[in-house]
């Protein structure tokens, strides 16, 4: 059962990121291609294994706060404050990449940045493994608020 668990956490992150994926994809060679964009730009091959690695942990943090006992309130609130920003989080490419707006992904990125936090807290109050796997996530989402914030400025 734990293993079982365990996959429908990891399942749930990587169907959000496939979710955000179908705003995304589409619009890579055309519109962002077209956009400028900071040096600091990584190459666009590697945003798929940096996300699909950040959601893998992503659930495997769900998981760490789910296995605690959903009768407790503090893994309650963990649990919702994940959903909440794992929503958020594919907000984000429908924003930016969907409605093709670098200003709408900045006020997006920003809210996630922040729920990221809200999250990291929440989940160190049930599992310090939990809160740890998401610094990559949270390391990720900052400077992924510093190129959406460039593109936005190099565009508007």
């Amino acid at each position: 059962m734990i293993m079982i668990k365990l996959a429908a956490c990891i399942i749930l992150c990587l169907i959000a990121g496939f979710i955000g994926s179908l705003f995304t994809t589409p619009h890579i060679p055309g519109w962002y291609a077209g956009l400028a964009k900071p040096s600091f730009t990584p190459p666009s091959w590697l945003f798929g294994p940096v996300w699909t690695a950040l959601y893998i942990l992503m659930g495997i943090s769900l998981f760490l706060v789910w296995r605690a006992g959903i009768g407790e309130r503090r893994v309650q609130v963990a649990l919702v404050v994940f959903i909440v920003q794992l929503v958020c989080n594919g907000l984000w490419s429908y924003a930016f990449f969907g409605r093709q707006s670098p200003l709408a992904g900045l006020v997006v990125i920003i809210v996630l940045w922040i729920l990221i936090v809200i999250t990291i807290i929440a989940s160190a109050t049930v599992s310090k493994a939990a809160a740890l796997l998401l610094i990559p996530y949270f390391l990720w989402v900052s400077f992924a608020s510093i190129l959406n914030a460039s593109i936005w400025r190099l565009n508007r």
